[in-house]
């Protein structure tokens, strides 16, 4: 079947579809039904089931015979190190793991933050928790010890297991002060800790509180896989949310295996046993989906990478990895391959690899720009693929399914919702709009298996941020519009979330940031268009009265604090000293006029401004630092 036949198929019986689908999964107890619907709009699927996440992406791989195929590869331009991990190794360092784990205490239901780079313990640690019914969250190692404190007070871990540091190219990052910084303004405090010391950075342990990652093992017996229900947690991971408080975000274990695996072959076109490369970090969703999760379950050798696309050390370094590796799928985000194309435009640096196994080039993570498109067509002579989707629901919206059938291409399009999504273009009223017309983006309710049932300890914030505004419906946040041939074209969101190299981050928690510098009265944070990252962030402060400093001094002090509490992965570097906000005669901040500014696009004036001189103030204000030109 084709595409349109295959969505027809699913759009005619979700049941009958999602039934077959999960005969791929190895069950302890397999579901008599998909769709739990009784407490509607609160679905649920395969709730019934009784599984395991560990036993079907490591345990079912080994005994069926496939233990020698490789699970992980780890390949790290920055130290120089390469390895390669079997199933059958794989499963006695995710058992040997596990059983420490469960002798000091940790059982169906705790949860585990993960605070680690890119190695390949960090997927241990991950599979682990899974192997035991634990709830892992992972947070991004460039995240703030204040970051990572709000995060162990929301979910309240039994342990978290961390590195001793970081790597970024020429600078060591130690994660341990970080971790135990974090632990100190905590409320909720772990019982324990796991430290996996690298040999570029040892850190300190606190005794009674913290132990190595081998010495806790020594004399754990491994652990076998637990089974849990089809509804039971499996990781919750924190996204932004446009208060600045992060949502965490419930992935329920059933449903997660059967999208995911159903995923591989059919979105990404790879069979069991070829080699898929995710290049983002365990920290972000594609990290779970698509470094960790979603390859292993299929049977894939998939790639763990500790480097940069430029700079590790050099713009060839993608297509070393592919090379070398035989990737047959690439996976990464337009702001990935913006930046070897800014260092290396004619792409000398592919000349000396054959990546002729290389089928295909999956982008994602922020909207992919045409140019970059069809640079890397012409450069890599494969197709490029733009697709779309969200943390919250861990897999592709709308995609071009090469698995399936491979859709002819509009640049500027992630093409088409997948099965599992009826993707409607909203006006404010909740009604359909006609092709070509913009409007809100907003997915049919149910949601299919895998995405979000709720967010963690905040079902109330679950309804009200996703299924309020569009009763029947789940907001994307996002706006757009379809063509007549049904291809999506996202074009902005529609709150304060931002998206940096593929990053979401809130608008709103940098401004509460820069509002507690001690001379800042008020403060706005936009995101204007960049040409490698997609957005940026820019801070326009207005100065608290008799503050006579110099802006300079402020300015710097005002990045300073957002890298500080936020992390570097915000990319604060904009800021401005005002006299004023635009706003309307409410108060309100006119942050998409700002935006339209600084990106030099045309604007109605709003007839509600409170003074329309206060826009001039600010372009001539943005002019000085090479905005607002147009």
């Amino acid at each position: 079947m084709g595409y349109a036949e295959v969505y027809a198929d699913w759009l005619a019986d979700p049941e009958r579809f999602w039934m077959e689908a999960a005969r791929a999964i190895d069950w302890v107890k397999p579901p008599s039904r998909a769709l739990e619907d009784s407490r509607a709009p609160l679905f649920e699927w395969f709730t019934d089931a009784q599984v395991n996440t560990c036993y079907n992406a490591v345990d079912r791989h080994v005994v069926a015979g496939n233990g020698e195929r490789t699970a992980i590869i780890h390949d790290s331009p920055i130290t120089g190190r390469k390895a390669k991990i079997s199933y059958a190794e794989l499963q006695a360092k995710v058992a040997g793991l596990a059983g420490a784990l469960r002798d000091k205490g940790v059982a169906v239901g705790d949860r585990v933050i993960i605070y680690m780079p890119m190695v390949p313990e960090a997927l241990v640690a991950m599979l682990a928790c899974a192997r035991l019914g634990a709830v892992h969250s992972v947070v991004f190692g460039g995240f703030s010890a204040s970051e990572l404190a709000v995060r162990i007070d929301d979910c309240a871990p039994k342990a978290i297991i961390a590195a001793s540091c970081g790597l970024e190219p020429g600078r060591v990052v130690k994660y341990k002060p970080l971790l135990d910084g974090a632990i100190e303004m905590a409320q909720a405090k772990p019982d324990f800790c796991i430290i996996l010391q690298r040999e570029e950075e040892t850190a300190t342990l606190i005794a009674g509180r913290d132990h190595d990652w081998n010495a806790v093992q020594e004399g754990a017996e491994p652990a076998g896989c637990v089974p849990v229900s089809g509804d039971h947690p499996a990781y919750i991971l924190y996204t932004s949310g446009t208060t600045g408080a992060p949502k965490g975000v419930v992935r329920p274990t059933a449903g997660h295996l059967v999208a995911l695996n159903w995923t591989m072959k059919n979105i990404y076109g790879v069979a069991p046993g070829e080699v898929f490369w995710a290049a983002s970090d365990v920290g972000w969703v594609v990290g779970h989906s698509y470094i960790c999760y979603g390859p292993l379950i299929h049977g894939n050798t998939t790639i763990v990478f500790e480097g940069k696309p430029v700079g590790t050390p050099d713009a060839g370094t993608f297509w070393r990895v592919i090379s070398e590796h035989k990737v047959a799928a690439f996976f990464t985000a337009p702001t990935a391959i913006r930046a070897v194309k800014r260092e290396d435009p004619k792409g000398a640096f592919l000349a000396p690899y054959d990546i002729s196994c290389l089928r295909t080039l999956f982008l994602a993570g922020e909207r992919a720009d045409p140019d970059t498109i069809e640079w890397a067509q012409n450069l890599l002579q494969k197709p490029v693929i733009d697709h779309w989707w969200q943390t919250e629901t861990g897999w592709t919206i709308a995609g071009n399914p090469v698995g399936i059938e491979a859709l002819p291409v509009k640049i500027g399009s992630p093409s088409v919702a997948m099965p599992g999504y009826d993707v409607q273009i909203l006006d404010e009223g909740g009604h359909p709009v006609a092709p070509g017309t913009l409007g809100a983006i907003a997915v049919k309710l149910p949601l299919p298996p895998g995405t979000l049932p709720t967010l963690w300890n905040a079902q109330e914030r679950y309804v009200k941020s996703y299924l309020t505004t569009f009763p029947g419906y789940y907001e994307t946040g996002d706006a757009g519009m379809k063509d007549e041939d049904g291809y999506l074209y996202i074009m902005a969101r529609t709150d304060d979330v931002i998206n940096v190299a593929g990053h979401r981050l809130s608008t709103g928690a940098m401004e509460e940031v820069l509002a507690g510098h001690p001379d800042v009265a008020e403060c706005a944070v936009i995101g204007v268009s960049d040409a490698l990252k997609g957005q940026m962030p820019m801070g326009f402060v207005c100065l608290t009265k008799g503050v006579n400093r110099p802006h300079a001094d402020i300015v710097k002090e005002c990045v300073g604090l957002v890298r500080e509490k936020i992390g570097p992965v915000a990319a604060f570097k904009l800021a401005l000293v005002v006299d004023r906000l635009p706003k309307t005669r409410s108060g309100k901040i006119l942050r998409g006029i700002m935006v339209k500014i600084a990106d030099g696009q045309p604007f109605k004036e709003p007839a509600t401004i409170d003074d329309p001189a206060i826009l001039d103030e600010i372009r001539d204000a943005m002019q000085t630092i090479g905005y607002a030109k147009g």
